[in-house]
């Protein structure tokens, strides 16, 4: 996959992101897994250096609408240690069907790894207005529903839908822009 010309453009702004898996493989089917981004994301938090709107983890990808001085790196630094800790994880339970996927996913380029864990890119865009933040939030925590996954997005567990429901949710997320 090529480079996306897509640029996180405003630091400091919010920015809806996407990353998804390699070939959609469903890894964060596993609780462990979703948990290894989740348990991320957190660590970025605590240190002050992501704030984060909304997000949703699905099997294949996850999306989120975050904010941060240096949103690329940060990014970057977030693929990088969760994609070596799932793969570590894999590793250790001898997941080889997996492994192989993301051995055979690996772009010739990447000469210093074995394994290629996440897509190239993360599809930034700039949430412009508060009826852009409104809609991508709404795009965002409806994703399991039109999958047919629940009916209501608050159930998805692995959600800021809870947040926004006034629950209790698996990451803390600002509700207020």
């Amino acid at each position: 996959m090529t480079r996306s010309r897509y640029k996180i453009t405003s630091k400091g702004l919010p920015h809806f992101l996407t990353c998804t898996v390699v070939n959609w493989i469903p890894v964060f089917a596993r609780p462990k897994a979703a948990q290894t981004v989740l348990d991320s994301l957190r660590y970025l938090q605590a240190k002050e250096e992501l704030v984060i709107f909304g997000f949703i983890i699905m099997e294949n990808h996850l999306h989120m609408i975050a904010s941060g001085k240096d949103l690329p790196n940060i990014i970057r630094r977030f693929k990088s240690f969760t994609a070596r800790k799932i793969i570590d994880y894999f590793r250790d339970r001898g997941e080889k069907a997996i492994l192989e996927q993301l051995s055979n996913a690996k772009v010739p380029h990447k000469e210093d790894r074995r394994y290629q864990f996440w897509q190239e890119g993360n599809h930034p865009i700039l949430i412009q207005n508060d009826e852009m933040m409104r809609q991508k939030l709404e795009y965002i925590h409806n994703n399991p529903v039109r999958r047919g996954y629940v009916d209501n997005p608050a159930h998805w567990r692995y959600s800021s839908a809870r947040n926004y429901a006034g629950q209790e949710g698996l990451l803390e997320v600002t509700v207020t822009w």
